[in-house]
């Protein structure tokens, strides 16, 4: 890339070069007189008269120069994106992007034109989505929510932090598709493999208060209490499986501690629900709350409906 652009730059100067004051005219201007303002005026004059036809006897030199000009631009930004690409070592994440998103547009912005523009008036959600922030568990991929069909929030190990814990981003989300958009599901979901379960059977009882992470996860302390009682033969490993789930049932629990949501709830205007995906056999578990059969404080009777297993 080095030798076209320097001859290129060499053309261009010549170019310049070829379209410059003769050395004699500039010498001539230096020698006049300051005082004399007449004849400098004259002198200059004449020099702009003498190279006005000049360049006009050359216009395709001219337009040369200018796409030479546009050309050395061009490559040299090429030249800088290639050394870029080159110095990251990888690939270009964004163009992949890029061309996701254009497929998008073209695929299905574009074709159904109508319902985006009436999404941009509105939202009307189905569900409010509670998941984890895992990359490998995208409720939209999995489920195959469409754009306005599910107001979601993740976090790490969806969860739901119970009422008297105070403001956060989960239950600001919860307050907004509930009493706002009037949501009419709330779906907790939780995963196989799940970091933050794992984190949080690891901890001590007196774990570290200054990892933000051990301060979220606590929230689901109840979970792995349960999980240490009726699973203490089993494996470290099948122990978090079993947690996984129970801090699902943990968080609808915890989301009747919020009187809104369990006003609505008992007036069957919102129905709760949980959902497990095992992403090494893709499976899918979904169940209902119970709301006549489960105590919503002290850790009491919980019983689910509606149990099913999508395989």
């Amino acid at each position: 890339m080095v030798f076209p652009i320097r001859s290129k730059a060499r053309r261009i100067l010549s170019t310049m070069a070829a379209l410059r004051p003769s050395s004699t005219c500039s010498n001539y201007r230096r020698k006049s007189s300051a005082s004399n303002l007449t004849n400098s005026a004259e002198v200059e004059q004449g020099t702009h008269v003498e190279l006005l036809p000049s360049v006009k006897r050359h216009p395709v030199r001219r337009l040369e120069a200018s796409n030479d000009s546009m050309e050395l631009a061009h490559e040299c930004s090429n030249c800088e994106g290639e050394n870029v690409s080159k110095a990251n070592n990888g690939p270009d994440l964004f163009g992949e992007m890029k061309e996701r998103f254009l497929s998008f547009k073209k695929h299905k912005f574009l074709k159904e034109s109508e319902h985006f523009q009436t999404l941009a008036q509105a939202q009307a959600p189905k569900f409010m989505v509670i998941a984890c922030a895992d990359s490998r568990v995208c409720p939209s991929n999995i489920l195959g929510f469409q754009p306005g069909e599910a107001f979601m929030i993740r976090n790490v190990a969806n969860l739901v932090p119970p009422f008297e814990n105070g403001a956060s981003e989960t239950n600001a989300a919860l307050e907004f598709a509930v009493n706002t958009l009037e949501v009419k599901n709330i779906l907790v979901i939780g995963h196989s493999s799940c970091a933050g379960i794992e984190t949080l059977m690891r901890m001590q009882d007196d774990g570290d208060s200054s990892s933000l992470t051990h301060s979220w996860v606590i929230n689901a302390k109840v979970a792995k209490l349960r999980t240490k009682a009726v699973a203490p033969h089993l494996s470290f490993d099948q122990q978090c499986r079993h947690c996984e789930k129970e801090s699902i049932n943990s968080s609808l629990l915890n989301l009747r501690t919020y009187p809104w949501i369990e006003d609505r709830a008992k007036k069957e205007m919102l129905s709760l629900h949980g959902g497990y995906y095992d992403f090494l056999r893709c499976t899918f578990e979904k169940w209902t709350l119970d709301m006549n059969g489960t105590r919503p404080v002290g850790g009491g009777r919980y019983l689910d409906k509606d149990r099913e297993l999508w395989c």
